[in-house]
């Protein structure tokens, strides 16, 4: 079962700010492809047994033994665990019976308190990947700086690139994370391998998405990580741009917008 459709079904919904992920039958030969050269992040070490967190998890391990649990904590309403799986969040009741899947909105509040959770572990996340791993346009004293996952072929992502000097011209740092959305078997993904193990990553990031084709030896890299972290953060297409407070945008973003909406999460 894949672990995205955790209740037999699930609702993909990618933006149209965005180029969606392919479908899982579109990418069937994932598992063929070679191991990764930097290890995938594991999931969290299991809680002690008897307690809610490790009931709520045994409850998703009997719809599927394989999933992979990133985040169990107490939830905002009474009597249930939230829990994030494989990008999704996931609320289970302390008796294990109850799984609910889908955002949790605080009307008082007028806040979608899901997006808080996920926001926290994306920022978590991101900071355990180094600089030395990221490939970095930024202007000399940036206001923001923000975490991109992108892919060479999509469309907004080649937009975005296309508009790099004038994010920068606004204060904004751009730090890309590799997200080769076709699949670790793909062209795609060897491409993206090919940039991260350039000379100059950046030119090489450049050209590619100006669709000329990159040749670099093999080398250690972290492409396989960042494939891989961007499905446990919530990645629904690329690119995925994410502030310094882990919240994500809808989409693209040109310029102008992106420091607005800057401006507003900061003030958040």
């Amino acid at each position: 079962m894949n672990p995205r459709l955790l209740l037999a079904t699930a609702i993909a919904v990618a933006s149209l700010t965005a180029c969606a992920k392919p479908s899982a039958a579109e990418n069937t030969k994932a598992g063929e492809a070679k191991a990764a050269p930097v290890p995938v992040a594991a999931a969290i070490a299991k809680p002690a047994a008897g307690t809610p967190e490790a009931r709520a998890i045994d409850a998703l391990h009997k719809v599927n033994p394989g999933l992979k649990v990133d985040r169990a904590i107490a939830a905002p309403m009474p009597g249930f665990r939230e829990l994030i799986v494989a990008g999704q969040t996931l609320y289970v009741s302390d008796d294990g019976r109850y799984v609910l899947q889908g955002n949790l909105y605080d009307v008082n509040a007028k806040k979608d308190l899901s997006q808080d959770t996920m926001a926290t572990l994306r920022r978590e996340e991101l900071a355990k990947v180094p600089a030395s791993q990221r490939i970095v346009f930024a202007p000399a004293n940036p206001k923001y700086t923000v975490s991109v996952f992108t892919d060479t072929q999509c469309g907004f992502c080649q937009k975005l690139h296309s508009q790099i000097a004038q994010y920068n011209a606004l204060g904004i740092a751009i730090e890309y994370l590799a997200y080769p959305r076709m699949g670790p078997a793909s062209e795609d993904f060897s491409q993206m391998e090919a940039v991260w193990c350039s000379a100059d990553r950046g030119k090489a990031l450049t050209d590619a998405k100006n669709g000329k084709r990159i040749n670099a030896p093999r080398c250690t890299n972290p492409v396989a990580m960042e494939y891989d972290l961007g499905q446990r953060l919530g990645l629904t297409g690329t690119p995925m741009i994410v502030a310094p407070n882990g919240m994500a945008a809808p989409g693209y973003l040109d310029p102008t917008r992106m420091k607005q909406w800057l401006d507003s999460v900061a003030k958040q």
